[in-house]
């Protein structure tokens, strides 16, 4: 018998996946009974309002802090053992500098300790932002600060880079640029991104998976085209829109539009388009108690939540 070579293929692990994790602090639970999965080489926008839980996710995957529940995995790995952190990236707003430290001595510590480095990613995105190498951190700008720490993080050549919202400090061209970078990286390097931030519109053409986080738990999980493919908004010359599960209503008479979850029932003719993915992630943030809805490749078999 003859095999073909996608025969012996295996297909990569998740790059994070959660069963029943969660992570309670003296005030309360931060992030509770969370289990979904993220494939491999996606990037994703983990979005929900402050106090949601998306930096205690974020920091649970990084390994900075230990669950209080359930497990967390890193393409099969622990957090924080050496094969995570050998493939993990994790910038914040707080940009972990040291700012005595010249550019180019940055650069430097990040070569020493990283066997992947790869000097010539890093220069490029200092100089594109034209940043004098010999400059002390210190004495940079707050966007120039952001771009030698993306600078760090994509120099590395992370497997998996966890970005929780560190280009709040940028204006909107130099975030734009970034992104950019961010996507090429991710396409060339075949890495997975996780991006946490609250600019909803500019995440829309960046990312092609979501993850919704809303008082500690996740609501949304999946292909950003599936989860958009499942809802509608219906103006308001649409019929009774009973049949569906309806997520939030917005507007008053003819400016009204209501955020439906369709499942398998054809929406009326003429009366309703798909949302765009603000107005999906505003519907479920004004919805807490909506029911989860996780896409077959975000689920985990645990897990009891709408199917899609």
């Amino acid at each position: 018998m003859t095999h073909s070579a996608t025969d012996h293929q295996v297909p990569h692990p998740p790059a994070i996946e959660t069963v029943g994790l969660g992570k309670r602090y003296r005030r309360g639970w931060a992030l509770r009974d969370s289990s979904f999965r993220l494939p491999a080489g996606r990037v994703c926008a983990l979005v929900g309002p402050n106090g949601a839980g998306k930096t205690t996710l974020l920091s649970l995957a990084a390994g900075l802090v230990e669950p209080t529940t359930g497990t967390i995995r890193l393409a099969g790995h622990r957090p924080g053992s050496p094969e995570a952190r050998h493939g993990t990236a994790f910038l914040s707003q707080r940009k972990a500098l040291y700012p005595r430290f010249r550019v180019r001595e940055i650069l430097r510590m990040g070569q020493e300790l990283n066997p992947s480095w790869h000097q010539e990613t890093a220069e490029w995105v200092v100089e594109a932002g034209g940043i004098p190498m010999d400059a002390r951190v210190g004495t940079l700008s707050g966007g120039q600060s952001t771009r030698v720490a993306f600078a760090l993080a994509l120099g590395k050549r992370p497997r998996l880079m966890l970005l929780d919202e560190p280009m709040a400090d940028l204006d909107p061209l130099v975030r734009h640029q970034m992104t950019d970078i961010l996507r090429a990286e991710a396409r060339r390097n075949g890495s997975t991104v996780v991006m946490s931030s609250h600019l909803v519109s500019e995440l829309s053409n960046a990312c092609d998976y979501l993850v919704l986080v809303n008082n500690g738990r996740v609501r949304l999980a999946g292909e950003v085209d599936l989860l958009l493919d499942r809802h509608r908004q219906l103006t308001a010359a649409a019929a009774d829109a009973d049949e569906y599960d309806v997520i939030a209503t917005t507007g008053q008479g003819a400016e009204r539009a209501t955020l439906v979850r369709t499942h398998d029932a054809p929406p009326p003719d003429g009366t309703h388009r798909t949302p765009t993915l603000e107005e999906l992630v505003l519907g479920y943030l004004g919805a807490p108690d909506t029911a989860p809805l996780i896409t077959p490749s975000a689920r985990v078999s645990t897990e009891s939540e709408v199917s899609v």
